[in-house]
């Protein structure tokens, strides 16, 4: 198990220190967006390689690859075209000279950090008790992961066609999956990372799901959600409207308007 651990913490390292040496060649640090997903399916086929094929690693890696390929396609289809995001141009801008070790420990080793701490499901189900069969646990955890990469697919793909009309510029999207919710696609993060969470509980590590704990911390309190709203209001004046309507996370049918 100790040999997982450590490889799992190993490749996500070192995988985020040559994206580092990359961003400084390429004056852009957003390039990380486009690897966090391929990073935890690299994590997952590491511990299924280190402690061995078995049933439960193996499902782990295959969910993980699903959701981590499909995401990374997507940001860097998105991507294409644009230059740093804000964010890390903020970053470079107040941070002068210090900027390349700055953006090495507080960008790139801290997402690795983040990616073991996350992925530990993904390295306990291919470690832990590998003898032990599949189980209900495992079929639920599968069931929830499929459910939360599609529901994040789809919207990912509602939003892309909503953005590419000329006559979106500046609007809100309020069709199919956004209508009950204001972050469907990152509502179906949370879900595929609970579910990837019960394959930990099947291997019998309950204490494995700080991973998707962390995961949702994220999701709802610093890079996602609470970030995005943070500045939306203004790029977007009927975002109030919209919000005062529609659920902010967990997808429900939207509020009558009072008159």
């Amino acid at each position: 198990m100790s040999n997982v651990l450590l490889a799992s913490a190993v490749v996500p390292a070192a995988m985020m220190v040559a994206l580092w040496v990359a961003s400084l060649r390429l004056r852009d640090v957003s390039i990380i967006d486009v690897f966090w997903g391929p990073a935890f399916t690299a994590v997952a086929w590491t511990a299924a390689a280190v402690a061995g094929p078995t049933p439960r690693g193996l499902l782990a890696a295959a969910l993980t690859t699903l959701w981590g390929v499909r995401l990374g396609v997507h940001l860097g289809l998105r991507k294409r075209g644009r230059g740093e995001d804000r964010r890390y141009a903020a970053l470079r801008a107040g941070s002068g000279a210090r900027f390349a070790a700055e953006s090495l420990v507080t960008v790139f080793l801290l997402q690795a950090g983040l990616v073991w701490i996350v992925s530990l499901p993904l390295q306990v189900a291919a470690a832990h008790r590998p003898g032990t069969p599949l189980g209900p646990l495992d079929v639920a955890g599968a069931l929830l992961a499929l459910a939360g990469v599609a529901v994040e697919a789809i919207a990912d793909v509602q939003l892309t066609r909503f953005l590419s009309r000329p006559e979106s510029r500046g609007q809100v999207m309020q069709e199919g999956l956004w209508r009950w919710s204001r972050h469907p696609n990152y509502f179906g993060d949370f879900v595929v990372w609970w579910g990837l969470g019960l394959l930990g509980v099947a291997a019998g590590a309950a204490w494995t799901l700080v991973g998707p704990a962390l995961m949702s911390a994220l999701l709802l309190r610093v890079s996602g959600v609470t970030l995005l709203e943070r500045t939306i209001g203004e790029r977007r004046p009927s975002y109030a409207a919209y919000a005062r309507r529609t659920s902010p996370f967990i997808p429900w049918p939207p509020r009558r308007e009072q008159r």
